[in-house]
């Protein structure tokens, strides 16, 4: 069972950094959904709880129909100042000979290099270190309208998530050991989306409503009222010169549809004479001092007792408590009913409902439960996960291709009972129908 203070600590998490943090445990790739106005402004949210809450840097990724396979590789890549030969092995496609020594040859210490001189830094030990021949990917991608990237683009998405790998004209480039893609799409676009067996890979779904806030941007703002302004995606200029970020502080947000139970707290966008770090307050997370609103011009300071910092051995602690949850045999059998009906029902196109969402389903139910302080999943941790887990999977299907079609309905009919049938609307109607052991 984890600890008080790494309990307390996820407790005052959002709904936005649980689903950070459920992905990490699980080492599964997530996916946020939002409308189409809002995509920027949950970017830079996004952002800044990949630096700020998990010290995780991210990459930006703006997809566009015109977005080529070269565009999507290099934005996969860290510059220089974050790159990391340790944390993100590098396999060029000039592999040297395995029984060449792996120490540096003197002669290249010396070597001249062509190019921006900004390319190269210097390590800890004083080499100089080849970032522009062999960067690294970044341990966090947020793909911004990745629904929109053309096919190929989304089939070298899926690519990489599966084997932890990308392939450019002259090298091949390997995920760090932690990393996290994260796929923000629009809610109410028309089209295709995302590829099908690409949207199945994602792990969980987060559906962030604009009226929920965003919690970190708005106190960025407040406390560094002198930053540049943003440059689209919410990336600021200080973000384009791949400068420091900004010094900000976490908050959480209280949602109906949030992975973790908590106690109901009021919240409320900050009005005129009320900061976002008292609205933080209210909803339960420790405030942060005086120190950390200080001038953007010197190095951030991170609190524990400030901000609710997951690090890599908290996620490791619990990705272990997630093993070792007891899962009764009622509990799986609420489980693979509720997998039963969602396929059965009459609204869900076939196939949405897949090996994979249920694989993910299980270990969803085991890792929700540690972060509430139990080592076995109860029904209603499955019902948790149920609405993450299908919520971007289940696809509506079409009136004409409807099961009843087939022993004489009339399409009209069909038609009046599909209309305005959801994903949310499906999960709801098969966790009412399942009947919940005792």
């Amino acid at each position: 069972m984890a600890d008080e203070q790494l309990l307390s600590k996820v407790h005052s998490l959002s709904d936005l950094e649980l689903a950070f943090l459920l992905s990490l445990i699980a080492r599964e790739q997530c996916q946020f959904r939002t409308s189409s106005a809002a995509i920027p402004d949950l970017v830079a949210e996004l952002r800044l709880v990949a630096t700020k809450i998990f010290r995780l840097q991210p990459a930006v990724i703006s997809c566009t129909p015109q977005t080529t396979l070269d565009d999507f590789a290099c934005a996969l890549l860290l510059p220089d100042p974050y790159s990391s030969t340790s944390n993100s092995p590098v396999l060029t496609a000039r592999s040297a000979s395995p029984l060449a020594t792996r120490s540096p040859a003197p002669q290249r210490q010396h070597r001249k290099h062509e190019g921006p001189s900004s390319y190269f830094h210097t390590s800890a030990t004083g080499h100089a270190g080849l970032s522009s021949a062999n960067p690294s990917i970044a341990p966090v991608i947020l793909a911004a309208n990745l629904d929109t990237a053309p096919k190929a683009v989304q089939i070298q998405a899926l690519e990489l998530l599966r084997t932890r790998r990308v392939f450019t004209r002259t090298s091949v480039h390997t995920a760090p050991k932690t990393f996290l893609f994260v796929a923000i799409v629009s809610d109410d676009r028309q089209g295709e989306g995302l590829n099908r067996w690409l949207n199945d890979w994602f792990y969980l779904a987060h559906a962030h409503s604009p009226e929920d806030g965003y919690p970190n941007l708005e106190e960025d703002e407040e406390d560094d009222n002198t930053s540049e302004p943003h440059l689209g995606l919410g990336i600021s200029t200080n973000d384009a010169n791949r400068g420091p970020y900004p010094d900000t502080d976490a908050a959480s947000t209280a949602s109906s549809s949030s992975v973790v139970i908590k106690p109901p707290t009021l919240r409320r966008a900050p009005s005129s004479g009320t900061s976002a770090r008292q609205t933080r307050q209210r909803n339960g997370k420790a405030p942060a001092s005086s120190s950390s609103s200080s001038s953007s011009s010197s190095p951030p300071s991170f609190n524990s007792d400030d901000e609710p910092v997951i690090t890599e051995p908290d996620i490791s602690h619990l990705s272990q408590l997630a093993q070792h949850v007891h899962v009764d045999v009622d509990v799986t059998r609420y489980q693979l009913n509720l997998v039963s009906f969602l396929r059965m029902h009459r609204a869900v196109a076939p196939g949405s409902a897949s090996p994979q969402a249920t694989k993910h389903l299980e270990q969803l139910a085991r890792s929700l439960a540690p972060l509430h302080g139990l080592d076995y999943v109860t029904p209603g941790l499955v019902r948790l996960a149920a609405r993450k887990v299908y919520l971007h999977r289940i696809r509506i299907v079409a009136p004409e291709r409807e099961r009843s079609m087939q022993w004489g309905s009339e399409l009209a009919a069909v038609e009046a009972v599909l209309d305005g049938v959801g994903p949310e609307d499906v999960i709801e109607d098969v966790l009412g129908m399942v009947t919940v052991p005792l």
